[in-house]
């Protein structure tokens, strides 16, 4: 129910967002990658376009400036973000299209955030973390975004798994408003 309403009222902006994609940096408007879901399963999640198009054949010669580590990559001022997609990573709207993802199944609101790599690559820790559906957004998201390293952020997400609660989720949406909305460590 929370990601329909969300789409209705978001759908304006992600109008407005993919004219200003496909106006200013063309085709595709639309990012979409594999990630890791629940249980293990891959899917297909849904972005906004922020980067060239050329994105993912680029990312090996970014891997050695990784700043987060453990399963997620960040690096300051990536040369592959568009200017488009500054100003949309800088206010979450890229990641309106993943209420779909939610609205299908693969992902809930709030929940780890999905990861790319296999799960044969977690340790056993990490593991946890395929027990829950991944989220549109989760603990580490509300406490600092991009300003969380890796290790932090799977720390934050066993935490949320061993302390789940409905009050807890309320609490993440609100703080991720919040901070979504004061860009804070935005990337």
């Amino acid at each position: 129910i929370g990601a329909s309403v969300l789409l209705v009222v978001l759908a304006p902006v992600a109008a407005v967002a993919a004219a200003g994609i496909l106006l200013r940096e063309g085709r595709p408007v639309l990012f979409r990658q594999e990630r890791i879901g629940r249980d293990g399963v891959p899917f297909t999640l849904w972005k906004l376009r922020t980067m060239t198009p050329d994105a993912e054949g680029r990312l090996p010669e970014l891997l050695a400036q990784d700043e987060m580590g453990e399963h997620y990559f960040k690096v300051s001022d990536d040369p592959r973000i568009t200017p488009v997609g500054r100003v949309l990573r800088a206010w979450s709207i890229d990641e309106i299209p993943q209420l779909f993802n939610v609205l299908r199944g693969d992902m809930s609101l709030v929940g780890p955030r999905p990861l790319f790599s296999r799960p044969e690559d977690y340790e056993l820790v990490e593991r946890r973390r395929l027990g829950v559906r991944p989220g549109l957004t989760g603990l580490w998201q509300g406490s600092g975004r991009s300003t969380v390293d890796g290790r932090q952020a799977v720390q934050k997400d066993i935490f949320y798994i061993e302390n789940w609660s409905l009050l807890n989720d309320l609490i993440i949406l609100v703080r991720t408003v919040r901070t979504v909305l004061a860009r804070g460590g935005a990337r």
